[in-house]
């Protein structure tokens, strides 16, 4: 049997402390809901003696969920009864009361004559404050957690009297946090380890940590915890919390979930509903997710590079050490992007209902590569549209091989067009009223035509600012309509386009009447 991992979740309190992550009361009940449904040990719900709504947010947080919920406290008796009356209706919950341990901490905030005049004066103090604060919040409920606050620069000595003196006045959790992100992660889980071996009652309590991401380490640091003796971790829903922010529950979750070969240890948590908890908390705090995010990012079952796309294709073992559904992803992703390979393009291709021929693709390739450059990511109303525009251009005369605008306030529209027309290429330059006038006069003198515009219209088909743009109109000549229609990242361009389609149209209807008289004639 493999020992359990405690998750307690404070995305509501140190989460909620990362700047401009300020949530109201409906948000917190939801969030509190669900990481109830992934299933999380404890719920740090907030700090109930700062204000009136975090106070009302625990209580009411405390009602909504069926796991045990927290209640922060400094080691101050109004502190400890706000807890308490905020949580006493809850079936189960736990008082969590924390004080400043490191001689940083204790020249700093206790600096004052009144918490003594000595280093280790203030030690006592501090010391004594933190058992009374125990052993009254222990008089409330069985679960009792204390904290020395900033315990990864406090000296070993006192930080093992301190942990020694508050479980033995009732604390069944010792919290040990990494509280600015300094420790190493052979250090801190070296810290545990002695801890481990210098206190004579910590078999009494459970062992948690708390670590900052300062250093980009509050993983990898949770974890060394859990390698030397530590079965709570202390994290937040992608990572939010103060400055740096805080461990990550996902990762700390996937990490001993994927190599449970290596772990001991498993949590509770129920994966699947990872994704959704993210979502959720980016969505309420504002605070988007990077990309590049472990487990949760944009990009996490993501791939662009052609060899990687191939071998996901063959077998997403190659480059995936976790299926997306595990953590409530839908499915990996293939990003088609300049990067991307035959393979990836005929793959999504086909699941969009295309079956191109070889020598189709080796045609939509090549434009697909010229998008890709323009365009970060190739969506699938993209590849539809060159696929349209692939059939469309079987049989066409003409085709836009150079386009070049001049425009500003102060200057008349010129557009330079090179036409690759029959085989041969003819460029000619003209002015208009506009960019788009000005290419169809350019097109006209290159092709040695002119047609009445009977309609024009331009709109975006994909999505974002590289959006492909769709011009449509229709040309007449004489009694008879043609249309075309094109599309570009540049409207410009897709204007003309269009109006080079419209004009091959009316090329190929030419030819079949001609083909017909022969036919017909006597």
């Amino acid at each position: 049997m493999k020992d359990k991992v405690v998750i307690f979740d404070t995305t509501l309190r140190d989460g909620e402390q990362a700047p401009g992550c300020s949530l109201n009361l409906v948000e917190k009940i939801e969030i509190a809901k669900q990481l109830n449904k992934l299933n999380v040990d404890v719920i740090e719900a907030g700090y109930p003696v700062s204000s009136k709504v975090q106070f009302d947010a625990v209580q009411r947080i405390a009602d909504a969920v069926d796991t045990v919920v927290a209640g922060l406290a400094r080691t101050v008796e109004k502190d400890v009864k706000a807890a308490y009356d905020a949580l006493k209706h809850a079936d189960t919950f736990r008082i969590h009361t924390f004080a400043g341990t490191s001689d940083i901490h204790m020249m700093g905030k206790f600096g004052s004559d009144r918490y003594g005049k000595t280093l280790e004066e203030k030690r006592q103090h501090i010391l004594k404050l933190s058992c009374d604060a125990v052993a009254l919040a222990k008089t409330y409920t069985n679960d009792v957690e204390f904290s020395p606050e900033d315990a990864g620069r406090t000296d070993i000595g006192y930080l093992s009297e301190i942990v020694e003196a508050v479980i033995a006045a009732g604390a069944t959790t010792v919290n040990i946090p990494d509280t600015t992100g300094y420790t190493m992660p052979l250090e801190f889980g070296a810290k545990i380890a002695e801890l481990k071996s210098r206190v004579s009652n910590i078999d009494d309590a459970v062992i948690s940590v708390h670590c900052h991401n300062d250093l980009g380490l509050a993983v990898a640091n949770s974890l060394s915890a859990v390698s030397n003796g530590a079965r709570q971790v202390e994290c937040t829903i992608n990572g939010i919390g103060e400055r740096a922010g805080n461990a990550s529950l996902e990762e700390i979750a996937m990490a001993i979930k994927v190599r449970e070969d290596l772990w001991d240890v498993e949590t509770n948590i129920n994966t699947s509903e990872i994704f959704n908890a993210s979502r959720m908390v980016s969505s309420f705090t504002g605070m988007v997710v990077q990309p590049n995010k472990a487990i949760v990012g944009e990009n996490a079952f993501a791939h662009e590079s052609g060899i990687h796309q191939d071998g996901m294709l063959k077998d997403n073992k190659t480059y995936e050490i976790m299926d997306p559904e595990v953590v409530g992803v839908q499915e990996s992703k293939i990003v088609l992007g300049r990067h991307s390979g035959r393979h990836g393009l005929i793959s999504r291709l086909k699941a969009i209902g295309f079956d191109p021929s070889e020598e189709e693709l080796n045609s939509i390739y090549e434009r697909f590569l010229e998008l890709a450059d323009k365009k970060k990511e190739v969506f699938d109303d993209d590849l539809r549209l060159l696929m349209g525009q692939e059939v469309a251009q079987k049989d066409y005369r003409h085709f836009l091989d150079y386009l070049h605008v001049n425009i500003g306030t102060t200057t008349i529209p010129t557009a330079t067009v090179r036409i690759k027309s029959n085989e041969k290429l003819v460029e000619e330059s003209a002015t208009g009223d506009g960019p788009v006038d000005a290419c169809f006069n350019a097109i006209d003198r290159a092709l040695n035509s002119k047609f009445h515009i009977e309609s024009y219209q331009v709109r975006s088909v994909t999505v974002g600012r590289s959006a492909q743009g769709e011009a449509h109109l229709r040309l007449k000549n004489g009694t008879k309509s043609f249309s075309g229609r094109g599309v570009s990242t540049d409207i410009v361009e897709a204007s003309a386009m269009a109006y080079l389609q419209a004009i091959n149209e009316y090329s190929i209807q030419g030819e079949v009447e001609e083909l017909l008289d022969a036919v017909t004639a006597p």
